[in-house]
């Protein structure tokens, strides 16, 4: 069954390139990214966790960790690691799960029968501090994630969840935001002291309010 916004994001512990993970004490009291990849020594999926890694700063600003999967054997995910560093100039600096039972990648319906009965997708969870799942996505094998998305995504996340706001589209960080709907007229002032434009009755306008 497929996971929902909303709900505690399953947890499980696993043998990883970093040593065994109870996967709600990795994540803490922070955020973070569970990410699938089709199988090792594929060379989408090696541009993928290289990228994740150079953007591990990144995601360390948001305080954000991440981990991937697939259902390759811990073996297999160490040698590949060093082609990965190699061709992508590099460091992977972060853990991957050896899923080799499928039971986290069946657990997170990352499993695509009509591509494959055996690979993961390319699947992408992000989990808040209270557990709950906050971001699913989901890439077709042959299609490379966009990580610098998912890093809005996660600016937009972290921003409206401590703020009575929403992000428009194309929004990135720094950018106006605009005003929840269950935040009437009167309460704005007080709430939005840098000001507000309001285009419609329902659509009003103000500067990023964590700035």
């Amino acid at each position: 069954m497929a996971i929902r916004l909303g709900e505690t994001a399953p947890n499980f512990k696993a043998e990883t390139t970093e040593g065994t993970i109870d996967f709600h004490e990795y994540i803490g009291d922070g955020w973070a990214v569970l990410f699938s990849h089709p199988a090792d020594f594929t060379p989408v999926c090696t541009t993928e966790l290289g990228m994740v890694a150079k953007l591990k700063d990144e995601f360390a600003k948001r305080n954000t960790k991440v981990i991937a999967l697939s259902v390759d054997p811990i073996e297999d995910h160490n040698e590949w690691v060093k082609d990965i560093n190699e061709t992508q100039n590099t460091h992977v600096n972060y853990p991957l799960i050896a899923d080799k039972d499928r039971k986290i990648a069946e657990m997170y319906d990352m499993i695509h029968p009509e591509a494959t009965e055996k690979a993961t997708v390319r699947s992408v969870f992000v989990v808040g501090p209270d557990k709950k799942v906050k971001l699913t996505l989901t890439y077709p094998p042959s299609t490379g994630r966009n990580f610098q998305e998912i890093l809005r995504v996660i600016d937009s996340l972290q921003l409206t969840a401590y703020h009575s706001v929403a992000t428009p589209a194309d929004w990135k960080h720094g950018e106006d935001v605009v005003i929840s709907p269950s935040i009437s007229d009167d309460q704005i002032p007080e709430k939005f002291p840098k000001g507000h434009t309001k285009v419609k009755p329902y659509l009003r306008i103000t500067p990023q309010p964590n700035l």
